[in-house]
């Protein structure tokens, strides 16, 4: 209707004779009664004259007397007599249909609801993710890349952990808890407290290839009366086949102190409305991890972190602890076996001018034989120079599917050379 009215403003509608009463005229044209209005329209469309008649309302007269003649005249005169100005349509009702439109858009506008209205459909405005299962599950897909992977053809287990860490942040973000620590929440930076992992458990069934693209799950659950449990799920976005299990506890550090902290009620009144009522995906190692000394069987020493090591609380970031640990392990190992699983108890931190140890002890298994050996353990310890502890782990590691290692770094034969 608004558009109609609009149009039929600016545009002058033609109609025929046979659309409006009237009767033909002498010379062949059309005589037409408009409103009081005589046209009369000669053959030749040259001479037209336009009379308006008086009309009385209550006695008074109302009159109205318009008259135009148009001759043959040359067509200058006429383009002079019939100007733009004359022609224009009725403004006022352009301008009415405008205004209504902007009227019944800002209103529309003004409508939306732009809160989701259930948990989920809460989702990020940068696409990295979404909340599902009733809000407490977070949710986010990782297509593996090139520099993700190693010469197994496989992701990494940092690739993995990155992973882990990296939707952790993320659900904190969409929910909208996240001040400006990292991983704190809003009443957490008031008190300058931050999270700090203390035990993580993984287990790797299957490590994603280039091209494959992972959907992680992760959610927290209450860990004790001042800890926080997180757990994740890894799946093959295809399949739905898990691919990586892992689980970890997380406690409050002073920022300040560098000392634990328990959790505040405030910021426990936060967090708790998106604990999950579960079990952990994976049952508890509960091995001690025991500490090695320096009659450890594999020593590497000179380990330092750099800048782009350490995080915005300015400690070394968590999955670091992994690459260094793995420095020390055998050789022979990382060859024919891949990562399992790994158990980590974070002891304490290190800055960035910590120097580093790792050391490694393997577990009944002949380091020089080890393609019967089947599933290899590890005990592994990253410590200060000063024997400060940092981290200890333990690892399992089983025969790879296909040994790969040596097809890349195999050396041609010199009559295969070119």
């Amino acid at each position: 209707m608004v558009a109609t009215a609009a149009a039929s403003s600016v545009f002058l509608v033609t109609s025929s004779s046979s659309d409006i009463a009237g009767k033909p005229s002498k010379n062949g044209g059309n005589s037409v009664s408009l409103g009081g209005f005589k046209s009369k329209q000669t053959s030749n469309g040259i001479n037209v004259k336009a009379n308006a008649s008086p009309s009385k309302t209550n006695g008074t007269v109302l009159a109205a007397t318009t008259a135009a003649k148009v001759e043959n005249d040359s067509p200058s005169q006429q383009y002079r007599q019939r100007t733009f100005i004359n022609q224009l349509p009725d403004w006022s009702m352009l301008l009415a249909a405008v205004t209504t439109i902007f009227l019944a858009a800002e209103k529309q506008w003004t409508e939306l609801d732009w809160k989701p209205r259930r948990p989920d459909m809460l989702a990020d405005p940068f696409g990295i993710g979404q909340i599902v299962q009733d809000g407490l599950v977070f949710r986010q897909n990782f297509p593996i890349r090139s520099y993700e992977i190693g010469a197994d053809k496989t992701a990494s287990i940092e690739t993995v952990m990155n992973h882990l860490q990296e939707t952790a942040l993320n659900h904190v973000k969409t929910i909208g808890l996240l001040g400006d620590g990292f991983g704190s929440t809003p009443e957490m930076c008031k008190k300058n407290l931050i999270w700090v992992v203390t035990r993580m458990q993984v287990v790797v069934d299957r490590y994603p290839m280039w091209g494959d693209v992972v959907q992680v799950d992760t959610w927290v659950s209450a860990s004790g009366k001042n800890g926080m449990r997180r757990d994740w799920l890894v799946r093959d976005i295809k399949t739905g086949e898990i691919m990586t299990r892992a689980t970890s506890v997380w406690v409050m550090m002073n920022k300040l102190t560098r000392k634990l902290s328990k959790i505040p009620e405030e910021a426990k009144e936060e967090i708790e409305p998106y604990f999950v009522n579960s079990v952990s995906v994976l049952n508890e190692d509960n091995r001690k991890l025991t500490k090695l000394d320096d009659t450890a069987e594999y020593i590497r020493t000179g380990l330092s972190p750099r800048w782009n090591d350490l995080d915005v609380n300015q400690h070394v970031n968590n999955v670091k602890y992994i690459g260094w640990i793995l420095e020390s392990a055998p050789q022979p190992i990382l060859e024919s076996h891949e990562l399992h699983s790994v158990s980590l108890e974070y002891r304490k931190e290190c800055g960035r001018n910590s120097v580093l140890e790792s050391l490694t002890d393997v577990t009944d298994a002949d380091i020089g034989n080890l393609a019967d050996s089947g599933f290899v353990e590890c005990k592994h310890l990253l410590r200060l120079e000063d024997g400060a502890e940092i981290v200890r782990a333990r690892t399992e590691w089983r025969p790879k599917p296909v040994n790969n290692f040596d097809v890349l770094n195999q050396v041609p034969s010199p009559s295969q050379s070119i």
